[in-house]
C-alpha cells in the first residue's frame, strides 16, 4: 500500500521548514507568496491529499493589481498580436490577479498619448506603453511617477530616468544583424537604403545606427544612401519603395526598421524582377510571411511578444509592490529570426 506523504515530505520537497508548511496547511500566520506556491507545487507533485484546497486558499491572498497597456494600430496583426498576449500573460501570472486594460491609439501624437496616459494613470497600478520619446510624454511618466504610478516602455524606450523599465530588443543589435544579412546575402556590392517610420521612435533610431554603423565598420564596399522618411502608412510607403528601385539601379539591398511594411513588401514584389535585391523587414505578420515564402523578401527579425508580455507582467508586479525596477530599468530580450527555409505558412493565412 502506498504511504500517504507527510508534512516531513511536504517540507523537504519545497525546501521550507515544517513550521513553515503548517503555518500555511493551517493559515495560523502570513507566508510569502513564492513560498505558498513552492509549497503548493510540491504538494501537487507528491499527491498530497489538500493539494487542491491549499492552492484556493492561495489564490484568495493573491494581490489585485490593475494593469494599463497603450499599444498602436488596431488593425495591425501585429498589434492584434501584442493585445492578445498580453491577455493571456495577465490571465495567466501566478503571483497576482490581473486585470488588463488595453488601449489603441492611431495617433502618434504625444498630446493625444498623453491624455490617454493619464487617464489610464487615474484607474490603473502600473502602465506599459508603446511611445515615441517626446518631452511631453516625458513630464507625464514623471507625474506618474510621483503619484506612485509606473510607466513601462515598449519596443522603444522612452522617458529614460523616469520610467520604471524598458522592456523589448536590443534594437541597435538588431540593426547591425540586419545589415549583416544585406552583406552576406547580397550578390556584389552596391548601394543599399534604410527606412524609417519616423525620427521620434528611439527603437527605430538605433535600428538605423546600428545597421550603419556594421557598414561602416565591416562593409565598406557598400554605400548606405540617405536615410528614407517614409510615414507609417502603406500607400506612401510603397511609392517610396517603388520610386527608390526605378531610380537607383545600383541598389542591391534595403531594411525597413518599421512603420509600414506592408507597402514596401508590395512594391518589392511589383519592381524587383529584373535583379536580385535582399530586403529585411521588422516583425512577422501574415504580410511578412507571405513574402518570406515567395522570396521577396530575405528575412524578418521578430519580436518575440508571447515572452515579452511574461517578462513584463512579472516586472510591473514587482514594481507595484516594491516600488523599485531592476538596477538596469532595462529587459532586452532576445529576437526572433525568420527566413524562407524556417518559415511555417499556416493554412488559414493562404489567401491574401
Amino acid at each position: 500500500m502506498t504511504k500517504r506523504p507527510t508534512i516531513g515530505d511536504l517540507a523537504r520537497e519545497s525546501g521550507v521548514s515544517v513550521a513553515t508548511v503548517d503555518r500555511l496547511l493551517n493559515a495560523r500566520h502570513p507566508v510569502r507568496e513564492e513560498t505558498a506556491r513552492r509549497v503548493y507545487e510540491a504538494a501537487r507533485a507528491l499527491g498530497y491529499p489538500t493539494a487542491l484546497l491549499m492552492e484556493q486558499r492561495r489564490q484568495r491572498n493573491l494581490p489585485h493589481y490593475r494593469l494599463g497597456f497603450i499599444l498602436k494600430k488596431p488593425a495591425h496583426p501585429f498589434f492584434a498580436a501584442f493585445a492578445c498576449e498580453v491577455q493571456a500573460a495577465v490571465n495567466a501570472a501566478p503571483s497576482f490577479h490581473g486585470i488588463p486594460s488595453i488601449e489603441f491609439v492611431t495617433s502618434n501624437a504625444p498630446g493625444d498619448l498623453v491624455v490617454l496616459l493619464k487617464s489610464l494613470g487615474a484607474r490603473c497600478d502600473a502602465i506599459a506603453m508603446v511611445a515615441p520619446d517626446h518631452p511631453t510624454i516625458t513630464e507625464a511618466v514623471e507625474d506618474l511617477k510621483v503619484k506612485g504610478i509606473p510607466v513601462f516602455s515598449l519596443l522603444s524606450d522612452f522617458a529614460a530616468g523616469a520610467r520604471a523599465g524598458y522592456v523589448g530588443l536590443n534594437n541597435r543589435q538588431v540593426g547591425r544583424t540586419a545589415a549583416w544579412m544585406v552583406a552576406k546575402a547580397a550578390r556584389r556590392s552596391g548601394k543599399v537604403a534604410v527606412f524609417v517610420a519616423s525620427h521620434g521612435s528611439q527603437g527605430e533610431e538605433l535600428r538605423e545606427i546600428g545597421f550603419r554603423s556594421y557598414f561602416r565598420e565591416n562593409a565598406r564596399n557598400f554605400e548606405v544612401l540617405d536615410t528614407l522618411v517614409s510615414p507609417g502608412t502603406r500607400q506612401l510607403t510603397y511609392e517610396a519603395t517603388l520610386d527608390l528601385i526605378h531610380h537607383e539601379p545600383e541598389l542591391v539591398g534595403l531594411y525597413v526598421t518599421g512603420g509600414a511594411m506592408e507597402g514596401a513588401i508590395a512594391a518589392l514584389r511589383e519592381g524587383r524582377e529584373s535583379r536580385d535585391l535582399v530586403a529585411i523587414v521588422n516583425e512577422i505578420t501574415p504580410d511578412s510571411r507571405a513574402a518570406l515564402v515567395e522570396g521577396v523578401i530575405t528575412m524578418a527579425i521578430a519580436t518575440p511578444l508571447r515572452r515579452l508580455c511574461r517578462e513584463l507582467t512579472t516586472l510591473m508586479a514587482r514594481v507595484i509592490e516594491t516600488g523599485t525596477a531592476d538596477p538596469s530599468g532595462q529587459i532586452d530580450l532576445p529576437f526572433d529570426i525568420y527566413l524562407p527555409e524556417n518559415i511555417s505558412y499556416p493554412t488559414e493565412i493562404r489567401e491574401f
